[in-house]
């Protein structure tokens, strides 16, 4: 027997052992009581002689007894009920979440269940509503974990107010949330309005210690009702609710949807995506092509932007507008653009010298502190020349973390790397950060240039962008060149240099050397004769297409 029940049948042999002294001693109070006691009460009253001394002395053993018996009684009555509460404490801790109090991961679903079981006795359906803060990582990075807490205890807190009293919450772990309640098919307004009301009061500011923290949910809800089947189960509701709310943050955030069929397939494809995306970066998949970039002044050649493609077996050749976001999510980004820049910068070390090399960084990698070192780490791997690198960073990235990106650029920068600001005129940079970030360039979106085509087109903005470059000492790219008209309105803005499917698509490694052979763009030593890798890249592109 083991050291628990041996602990545990010891109290109860006490147990047994004191309720039976106490039963004899009753008993024998009784016997000894009814001769005795009535002796000593005509003893006292002077009409008779002294009880017997032996019975006397029995009689005040059992009273004895009985007192220690009352005493054992409340003792146990005292320990069943320091039990009774341990045991609701240890059911609370298992049941509950000790940070929010909410149901937990282990108790929610099945208090779903009993709800949905009810509710169908009742002919009413359970709705469960999941929810996920939309930026909890940064909250806690940028504020640490007693604040990230206090985020959470607080939305915590105004959920449990506007959930009707026949709803359930359930913090299902980390960030993440549920909540279940009854409602009639018919109205699902109902659980409209909460989804609103949820998402709007978890977007309102929590004032904490002189800070101001502001954090949105994406929410997914799912509903029980179905018209054939069994109904789904609890956690078959949470894992529908789940798929809704992921739905809803690739919608943009803040938001809510119903859960629909289709969403699975959507979430099944994009869980084979991250898959492929994992194994394709080990496996060498990703490779750069290259897009021409021309001066429209001179039509001359003056470099290449790099571009992403992945070669997937599965997939063929595809496009980074299919993968970059999702590389991000799941935290690749860094080490897939890594890959591609080591790539580039091979092949780029075989081309003129007076060809420049643009390369695009996601916003995540200049999250990295170390970004700068590991850039520059790679070029002196590589024995490429700072000067010939372009970087290009998005608008966005200046409004994560400004201070952040002024440390990486001029980091870069001083060691001679170019950094051009991507995608200019979409997001918000004011003229105060234009002026104190040292860009060299700047690079007009495609959108606007791509307007240009278009009837009774407005070239003002174009112009108002390169005239700003031109005030700020800073030279502009206009990318989406894809016909003659959009470069005949570009031409004559000034010193621009521009790119797009007008000068032909972006090409893979071997096709660009090619290019380039023919231009006598070539270092010396190297020709459009086929390499080994040649060979390579042209097999690859002929399975991929």
């Amino acid at each position: 027997m083991n050291k628990t029940a041996d602990a545990a049948l010891k109290p109860a042999q006490r147990d047994i052992i004191t309720l039976g002294i106490a039963i004899a001693a009753i008993i024998l109070f009784i016997g000894t009581g009814g001769t005795v006691m009535p002796q000593i009460v005509r003893s006292w009253m002077g009409q008779g002689s002294a009880p017997d001394m032996l019975l006397t002395n029995a009689l005040l053993l059992n009273v004895a007894l009985l007192l220690f018996g009352w005493r054992r009684y409340k003792d146990l009555n005292r320990e069943v009920e320091v039990r009774r509460r341990a045991e609701e404490r240890a059911r609370e801790l298992a049941e509950r979440d000790p940070m929010t109090g909410c149901l937990n991961r282990r108790s929610g679903p099945i208090a779903i269940e009993v709800m949905r079981v009810e509710a169908a006795k009742r002919e009413e359906d359970v709705a469960v509503l999941l929810l996920d803060l939309d930026n909890f990582k940064q909250i806690n990075d940028h504020n640490g974990h007693q604040v990230g807490d206090m985020v959470l205890t607080t939305i915590a807190e105004r959920i449990a107010k506007e959930l009707p009293a026949d709803g359930l919450q359930i913090r299902i772990g980390g960030d993440e949330f549920a909540c279940a309640i009854p409602f009639e098919y018919r109205a699902r307004d109902r659980v409209d309005a909460l989804a609103d009301k949820l998402i709007q009061i978890a977007s309102a500011p929590i004032k904490h210690e002189g800070l101001l923290i502001e954090a949105t949910i994406s929410l997914g809800v799912a509903h029980s009702h179905t018209t054939a089947g069994d109904p789904p189960s609890a956690d078959k509701l949470i894992h529908r609710a789940d798929i809704a709310m992921y739905h809803a943050k690739k919608r943009g955030r803040n938001r809510y949807f119903w859960f629909e069929s289709q969403m699975e397939d959507e979430l099944r494809y994009r869980n084979e995506l991250e898959t492929g995306i994992r194994e394709g970066l080990q496996a060498g998949e990703f490779v750069p092509f290259y897009e021409q970039q021309v001066n429209l002044e001179t039509g001359e050649l003056v470099g290449f932007e790099m571009l992403a493609r992945w070669r997937s077996p599965k997939y063929g050749l595809v496009n980074p507008d299919v993968f970059i976001s999702i590389a991000e999510e799941i935290d690749v980004i860094g080490a897939l653009s890594e890959s591609l820049i080591r790539q580039a910068l091979v092949d780029a070390k075989g081309w003129s010298p007076d060809l420049s090399l643009s390369v695009n960084i996601s916003p995540i990698q200049l999250r990295d502190p170390w970004f700068a070192q590991k850039l520059l780490h790679i070029l002196v791997e590589n024995g490429f020349p700072p000067h010939r690198l372009e970087i290009e960073i998005t608008e966005s990235c200046l409004h994560e973390n400004v201070g952040a990106v002024r440390s990486i650029v001029t980091s870069l920068k001083n060691q001679g790397i170019r950094i051009s600001l991507d995608d200019f005129g979409t997001g918000y940079s004011s003229l105060s950060q234009l002026r104190s970030l040292p860009f060299d360039r700047l690079k007009i979106d495609r959108s606007f240039v791509t307007e240009l085509a278009g009837e009774n087109a407005n070239c003002e903005l174009v112009r108002a962008i390169v005239s700003l470059g031109k005030g700020l000492s800073l030279p502009v790219t206009a990318e989406g060149i894809e016909n003659g008209k959009v470069l005949d309105a570009l031409t004559g803005l000034g010193e621009i240099k521009g790119q797009g499917y007008l000068y032909g698509r972006p090409e893979n490694a071997d096709a660009t050397r090619k290019r380039l052979a023919k231009l006598g763009l070539l270092v010396e030593g190297n020709s459009d004769t086929e390499t080994g890798a040649d060979v390579l890249d042209a097999d690859a592109d002929r399975l991929a297409g």
